[in-house]
């Protein structure tokens, strides 16, 4: 097969013959229509932590082309050892299947992502024509909703999600497993928040910083999800480019306020829109002044979350007004995470989280998928336009370019089909996960 590989020295990726990998206990092999490009993908190609040789790349979405055999039994020889897949990267921990990974056949559409080359491991990702998943962290896809629709979902939904409903503690549309001492003391924290000065209260506001960037337009569909929970209104309030306001005032986004980033006195028009400032807020872009001037918005005792972390330096702590709160999408992924100068432990709750999350999308949990740009070309063109296109963040993306399909992004993910026969250059994002 072929994949995009990292060559750590030259900070880039070139499209390589590696051997086929095989699946093991409880895992699925995946043919790969179609791959969506995340900011990480890039950040982390051109600026590598992984080591040369290592697959890049997240989000995917394919057809199910074989299935491991069942885990060992507890206890059992073969459940404690390793092995090494035909790649040549240490194998995944095994878990057992749950009901949802139980019925996930060959010749399914599914969709999930891995953690290409975005910390310090082995472990290979998803821009490659096959790839090797657990059957329980991928989701079934709809039969309305494309293979490039689908591809968009995985990462940027389950980062909405785990902001929200994990770390910010509003009320989720589905239930997940936590009995650790950190999950018990969250939900007690949780409810004590409900119980004080907003007891009663039926609505509360939230604000979304990049409300067009592909976390934004989640987040605003599951903070709605949140509020049809919970019985209450919300009062969504987002920063984006003008251009994109009608799509973010219709369905599904659904914003009341938009403010124009650009403007230095955003931070100022969230507030008076919001009666002295919001209750929670999302960071979707977490660069530079962002985390400062979005904790401005805060009332007092709100709360805030990001997608990127303090440990990296991606952003200005000075002047912050409120401790944000950030967790890594590849905790979901149930593997440590070695980063620069620091390590995410394994946490078997936040992986329940992700599977509890993708259950809910399989079993009809109605999330639209962002409008997507499919590119030209396919894996070999990822590097030389994606990664371009994308460049090493939002506040960093120039170049000189001047063809249609490398226009600045804005409202909608980047995708490529990983197939001869390729769909139209744009879709709309119209079908429901459902």
């Amino acid at each position: 097969m072929k994949a995009l590989v990292l060559d750590a020295e030259e900070r880039t990726a070139t499209l390589s013959p590696l051997p086929m990998p095989a699946p093991g206990p409880n895992e699925l092999l995946i043919a790969v229509k179609a791959i969506a490009l995340n900011p990480v993908d890039a950040l982390y190609t051109f600026q590598p932590l992984g080591s040369t040789g290592r697959i890049v790349g997240s989000d995917f979405a394919g057809l199910v082309v074989a299935r491991g055999p069942p885990a060992p039994a507890a206890g059992s020889p073969e459940s404690s050892s390793s092995s090494v897949t035909a790649g040549g990267s240490p194998s995944r921990l095994r878990r057992s299947s749950t009901a949802l990974s139980a019925v996930i056949n060959r010749g399914e559409r599914v969709a999930g992502f891995l953690q290409g080359a975005c910390s310090v491991n082995e472990r290979p990702g998803a821009f490659a024509e096959y790839v090797v998943v657990p059957a329980d962290l991928v989701w079934r896809i709809p039969g309305h909703v494309s293979f490039e629709e689908a591809a968009s979902v995985s990462l940027c939904g389950l980062t909405a999600a785990q902001g929200l409903f994990f770390r910010l503690g509003l009320d989720a549309p589905f239930q997940w497993e936590d009995e650790s001492e950190e999950g018990v003391l969250r939900r007690v924290e949780n409810s004590t928040s409900r119980d004080g000065e907003d007891a009663g209260a039926d609505e509360f506001s939230f604000f979304v910083a990049g409300a067009s960037t592909s976390v934004g337009m989640y987040v605003a569909q599951l903070v709605r999800h949140s509020a049809e929970v919970s019985g209450k209104r919300v009062r969504l309030i987002g920063a984006a480019s003008p251009q994109n306001w009608d799509m973010l005032r219709a369905e599904p986004y659904g914003y009341e306020t938009l403010v124009d980033y650009h403007d230095p006195t955003w931070p100022e028009q969230v507030r008076q829109a919001s009666g002295g400032g919001v209750q929670f807020a999302y960071d979707s872009i977490s660069e530079g002044s962002t985390v400062r001037d979005v904790s401005s918005t805060l009332r007092q005792g709100g709360k805030m979350a990001v997608v990127r972390s303090r440990e990296a330096g991606a952003w200005d702590s000075e002047g912050v007004l409120a401790e944000p709160v950030y967790g890594a999408v590849w905790e979901g992924l149930g593997e440590d995470i070695q980063y620069q100068n620091f390590m995410v432990q394994t946490s078997p709750a936040k992986r329940s989280f992700a599977t509890a999350f993708y259950k809910w999308l399989s079993d009809g949990g109605m999330l639209q998928p962002n409008p997507v740009r499919v590119m030209p070309g396919g894996l070999d063109k990822v590097v030389e336009d994606g990664f371009v296109l994308l460049g090493t963040g939002v506040s960093n993306r120039n170049h000189d370019r001047t063809e249609e399909h490398m226009r600045p992004i804005s409202g909608e993910k980047l995708v490529y089909a990983i197939e001869v026969e390729r769909r139209g250059s744009t879709s709309t994002g119209e079908g429901h996960i459902a």
